[in-house]
């Protein structure tokens, strides 16, 4: 689709077919979920989504960072289409299925570390990380796990145990899981410990080896460290190289697991498969989603022979590893493989240096960072103080939505830019012009 018919707001939003969805929603919709604006899909296609009032909007979000080949790719559909025709479900937990088969063997091949791994398939972000917890438990046969805070691992049980992200995620929901341990993450624009970079010694990992684990954590209990590569719904945060490479030294040291979660990082999304790879990190599990299949639900959890050892019948799942979605993720990795991730790599610098620009002009953005095509604009009231601007985040971004840019959240007060990596510097200069155009807006009713 030519970047000229996009975007393109006809309506007053919501539109009135909009408006008529919202108010059956409310009726029959569980409320429990947070809806950013009124976005209600008819179609979508590459860079373009489509409204049901014939709004259509240029698509930052990729569908929470799922879609990375575009919208309705033809190869994925086509790959979808002929599976479809020949074999939609028989149960991956009970029968064998090639093309599960082939799916972990490329999952085997494509995931960091020379060693041969298996994969087991489920069908979202939140069952890899349930898989990771039980199978550290069950291979290291200790109690403990240790999560970071401004994490987001998920919301079922055992995956929101891992998670500290938002209070509301939590509340009414105790008592979790019990002997998981939280600590402050390598959030270096708002250092848990009010140090500067070059006074910091990578404190937030020496303070485990020092503290945690001499005053309250048995280390010799602790099964694994759960991680976010680069932190995604806590805020697009990329802790340095440093950080992950101490972690994973403390990890080796007391033979506990490093669980890397790439469910929002990786297949491509930082300009790599795996962000793993930007800290040369070998996970010992990896958890994987999102952007796998280009929308089909589907997840892996990916560990050695070694540890992935557990006894039949230890965990399974009915539709994990579904054949019509084993096949879009083939087809996806190839699309990945293919030049999609060298795009990302090449927009994404593009894009964060003109984020980094807009940095310079607009007092309401505190920090740009990010990796590939995912990048954040940390919102703040005051570049020296640093204080969240929440009110200020949402408008930009509702005020980006009435012009026809699909933007999120994440963290307290950023902006998250995560586009589709079929994304082409014309699309970019567009997003990024609409984006001035709402930071002009905030700082008019902001002063």
């Amino acid at each position: 689709m030519a970047t000229n018919n996009y975007p393109c707001i006809r309506t007053k939003l919501p539109g009135p077919n909009a408006t008529q969805y919202l108010e059956r929603e409310k009726k029959f919709v569980s409320p429990s979920s947070t809806k950013t604006y009124p976005l209600v899909v008819k179609s979508a296609k590459g860079m373009a989504v489509t409204d049901v009032d014939d709004n259509v909007f240029l698509d930052f979000t990729s569908g929470v960072a799922v879609c990375n080949t575009g919208h309705n790719h033809e190869q994925i559909i086509a790959s979808i289409s002929s599976q479809a025709n020949t074999l939609i479900h028989m149960s991956g937990a009970d029968f064998y299925n090639p093309l599960q088969i082939q799916l972990a063997e490329k999952l085997s091949a494509i995931c960091p570390g020379p060693h041969t791994k298996r994969a087991f398939f489920g069908n979202s972000g939140a069952e890899a990380v349930e898989t990771a917890f039980k199978l550290a438990r069950y291979h290291t046969k200790r109690s403990i796990v240790i999560a970071f805070y401004n994490a987001f691992h998920g919301r079922t049980m055992g995956a929101l145990s891992l998670t500290a992200s938002k209070l509301n995620q939590r509340k009414h929901f105790l008592p979790l899981i019990p002997e998981v341990i939280h600590i402050p993450y390598a959030y270096c624009y708002r250092c848990h410990y009010g140090l500067t970079p070059n006074k910091c010694n990578m404190t937030c990992v020496t303070w485990i080896r020092e503290e945690l684990f001499k005053t309250k954590v048995p280390p010799e209990d602790v099964a694994a460290i759960f991680v976010e590569v680069i932190q995604g719904e806590g805020g697009y945060v990329v802790p340095p190289k440093e950080f992950h490479k101490a972690l994973y030294q403390l990890t080796r040291d007391y033979n506990i697991l490093y669980v890397a979660d790439e469910v929002q990082s990786g297949m491509g999304r930082t300009g790599k498969m795996f962000a793993s790879e930007h800290f040369d990190i070998v996970p010992d599990i990896i958890t994987i989603a999102k952007g796998i299949a280009s929308g089909l639900p589907l997840s892996a959890t990916v560990a050695s022979e070694k540890i992935m050892n557990w006894l039949p019948g230890s965990h399974a799942s009915t539709f994990g590893g579904n054949p019509v979605a084993c096949q879009a993720a083939l087809t996806t990795i190839k699309l990945l493989e293919d030049g999609l991730i060298d795009n990302a790599a090449k927009q994404g610098a593009y894009i964060i240096n003109e984020l980094k620009k807009l940095e310079r002009t607009y007092p309401v953005i505190g920090d740009v960072r990010g990796m590939g095509l995912m990048l954040a604009a940390e919102i703040v009231k005051d570049k020296e103080t640093k204080e969240y601007a929440l009110e200020v985040r949402d408008s930009i971004i509702q005020k980006a939505f009435s012009k026809g840019l699909l933007l999120l959240g994440c963290g307290r007060s950023a902006i998250r830019f995560c586009p589709p990596l079929i994304l082409t510097k014309d699309d970019a200069d567009i997003a990024l012009s609409i984006f001035e155009e709402c930071l002009k807006a905030a700082m008019r009713s902001k002063f």
